[in-house]
């Protein structure tokens, strides 16, 4: 509750080892306090959080975990190595640890070599990455990370994505809040759309977006022959002409089915000028779903 409201309601989410489980929804509805919950930073005024299997406010629980805030504010009079062996001893990471592993994350997030330098004169893509590598230092069971994109070029982000791909193969499971849709499309497993704090829906990304296929279809001209050999594979429905080509769309109920329409079309001895398959995505998914419940989607970041 925040001001006699209700920011976070009957939420019940689950995030296997190894799972990259992306936390959408627009701005107000309630990921970051979910996050915070989840961390044990804030308590909820009802019902019970756990994480890894206990209490976020025990310390053995809270030292499996690994965050990154999307509002940092780190200790920019160190260095960065300084500043990572702080959080490390935090952790419960011995020295000798630490000497080993500091070189190894810097180097993953792209700071090799820079770790002698002091945070304030780091750019806040540079402070990104030192948060990122903050929060994997320790070798966590669960990452938190909150909009770990935002300050970094369109380079960054595939290393970042690089960086998710590798948690994921070490059997580490990623919590990912972003309001970039096509990256989440690009790393996620398992999504969840929230708004008003409670969830429209969620589940895998296959399973969300592997409906049916609607495929624009544009050739020298449309037969009955054609419109019948497309209708056995699915929904078809006729286009206006478009630069001297006529059209149908032909929606499929598999993906799969894409290759046999071209197969179709040069059977009959026709010309095919384009096929395209128009496959639903996670920004239209999320509109929609926003949409329908209720006003226009305000936005999508956290």
């Amino acid at each position: 509750m925040y001001r006699g409201h209700a920011v976070v309601q009957g939420l019940d989410l689950q995030v296997g080892p190894g799972e990259v489980f992306g936390f959408l929804g627009p701005n107000g509805a309630g990921k970051s306090t979910t996050v915070k919950m989840l961390l044990g930073l804030v308590l909820p005024t009802s019902g019970r959080v756990e994480v890894l299997g206990g209490s976020p406010q025990d310390p053995e629980v809270r030292r499996r975990l690994g965050f990154l805030p999307e509002q940092f504010r780190f200790q920019t009079w160190m260095t960065a190595q300084e500043f990572l062996h702080f959080h490390g001893r935090l952790a419960g990471l011995k020295a000798d640890e630490l000497r080993a592993r500091i070189p190894k994350v810097l180097e993953q997030v792209g700071l090799g070599g820079r770790g002698g330098e002091t945070l304030n004169g780091y750019s806040k893509g540079m402070l990104q990455r030192a948060g990122l590598a903050q929060a994997i230092l320790a070798h966590p069971n669960l990452v938190f990370l909150d909009e770990p994109t935002s300050a970094l070029d369109p380079i960054g982000r595939v290393e970042v994505r690089e960086i998710i791909s590798g948690l994921r193969s070490e059997g580490v499971a990623v919590f990912l809040n972003s309001h970039l849709l096509s990256e989440v499309e690009q790393v996620c497993d398992h999504v969840a759309f929230v708004k008003a704090g409670e969830v429209l829906r969620q589940g895998s990304l296959t399973g969300l977006l592997g409906g049916a296929v609607p495929v624009e279809v544009r050739v020298d001209r449309v037969t009955p022959d054609l419109l019948t050999r497309l209708g056995a594979l699915g929904t078809v429905e006729a286009l206006p002409d478009a630069h001297g080509q006529a059209g149908v769309q032909v929606t499929l109920t598999r993906d799969a089915d894409v290759p046999l329409i071209a197969q179709a079309v040069s059977a009959l001895g026709l010309n095919l000028y384009a096929l395209t398959p128009h496959r639903p995505d996670l920004e239209g998914l999320f509109l929609e779903l926003i949409d329908t419940h209720g006003e226009a989607a305000p936005g999508v970041n956290a």
